[in-house]
């Protein structure tokens, strides 16, 4: 079947591709989310997986949307959020390279039945009505924020599991930031929260931003804009306070950040 004969991904009865919030936010700064929802379409049957699993880590960032639209209001800057969950596609990966995280046939040991034996039409369809339009809308704000600046921030949020499945690699942190070369967010990030003798901040952990980070490179990095991204451990976004305690955190570290005198220059980081 070619990709003009597929029914369609997303019908009336779903959401856009993309959400935006705050999109009148007069800060230059963009923050994006790309794991904020689980949402997959009704007439793909959850891929085959039971509401567990679409409610674990494995279909979204749990907490990161709710996050992000605390930050958007706080710092009155817009925020972009992608609407369907990582398992149709994973918008923080690069369609163009062969990587099976892309649309995984397995997250953290566990099969996903409906992304079993995809057509090459199939893949090209979640890349063109998920993936694109979501990288679209980030680039559109960007053009809009450089009305300001020369160069707008990019923050993107994400959140991760205490606990790989089958693991016994600890994962102590609280927080951490990922970044590649571009340090102008990153490190004075890091210092600020780690003022808070409490908190675990991971330079580069649990991941690295120069492995995983398609999306701030994508629009960040490679066009010399100040980009970070911060993951969080879900444990410690399970209610409103605790979403309100790191909206302070991270509202006041930005804020600081941000009146860095040579921030919003373009600048590429070889």
């Amino acid at each position: 079947m070619t990709l003009g004969q597929l029914p369609s991904l997303i019908d009336s009865n779903d959401p856009p591709p993309v959400r935006v919030e705050n999109g009148a936010g007069s800060t230059p700064l963009l923050l994006v989310c790309d794991h904020a929802s689980n949402y997959i379409p009704r007439h793909l049957n959850s891929l085959g997986l039971n509401q567990e699993a679409l409610h674990d880590h494995i279909a979204w960032d749990i907490g990161a949307a709710d996050l992000t639209l605390q930050l958007a209001l706080r710092l009155n800057c817009p925020a972009v959020l992608a609407n369907y969950s990582r398992l149709l596609i994973d918008v923080n990966r690069d369609p163009t390279v062969d990587d099976p995280s892309l649309i995984p046939e397995q997250s953290d040991g566990r099969v996903i039945p409906g992304n079993q034996a995809l057509s090459r039409a199939q893949r090209q369809q979640r890349i063109d009505q998920l993936h694109q339009p979501y990288h679209h809308e980030i680039s559109g704000r960007l053009e809009e924020l450089q009305h300001l600046v020369d160069a707008p921030a990019l923050f993107s949020i994400h959140t991760f599991t205490p606990a790989l499945k089958g693991s016994s690699e600890p994962r102590p942190w609280h927080a951490g930031m990922l970044w590649n070369r571009d340090p102008r967010i990153a490190r004075p990030l890091m210092q600020h929260l780690r003022q808070h003798d409490h908190l675990v901040i991971g330079d580069n952990q649990p991941y690295s931003g120069r492995e995983i980070a398609h999306t701030i490179d994508r629009h960040g990095h490679f066009r010399g804009f100040p980009n970070c991204a911060i993951e969080i451990r879900q444990d410690l976004l399970q209610s409103y306070e605790d979403t309100q305690r790191w909206a302070d955190w991270l509202s006041e570290a930005l804020q600081q950040t941000l009146q860095q005198p040579d921030l919003h220059q373009v600048r590429v980081f070889d």
